[in-house]
């Protein structure tokens, strides 16, 4: 199973601290909008996304379709068709994309410890 760019959603209290604080550690912005309260920060192949206000845990993140450095990778793993594999092993989803539909779209898994997996299919 593709699950496709791997990345950290980590819900922070403030973003510019926060920024700062990866900053030191070698990570730059390349995506996002701090006004807004997001940025994705990457280090080599490593992203984190730092989210202020928008989630309650941390997330673990997958994007089909994407790679490391958020452009379009050619054959990929549809949301949809990874709901179902997920559902055939027994994996009950927290959040389910329609499948009627096609593009975008996400799904979100809990583990067994409770942390949230979301797969999340932008294109």
């Amino acid at each position: 199973m593709e699950l496709g760019n791997f990345s950290v959603s980590l819900t922070v209290k403030d973003i510019a601290v926060s920024k700062a604080f990866y900053e030191k550690l070698g990570f730059e912005a390349f995506a996002g909008e701090e006004s807004q309260g997001w940025l994705v920060l990457k280090n080599g192949t490593t992203n984190i996304g730092l989210f202020q206000g928008m989630f309650e845990n941390n997330i673990l993140t997958f994007n089909p379709g994407w790679d490391h450095e958020g452009k379009e990778t050619g054959e990929f793993t549809d949301v949809r068709e990874l709901q179902k594999q997920l559902k055939e092993q027994g994996i009950a989803l927290t959040q389910e994309a329609d499948d009627s539909t096609e593009g975008p779209a996400n799904i979100v898994v809990t583990d067994p410890d409770g942390n949230q997996i979301l797969i999340d299919q932008h294109r």
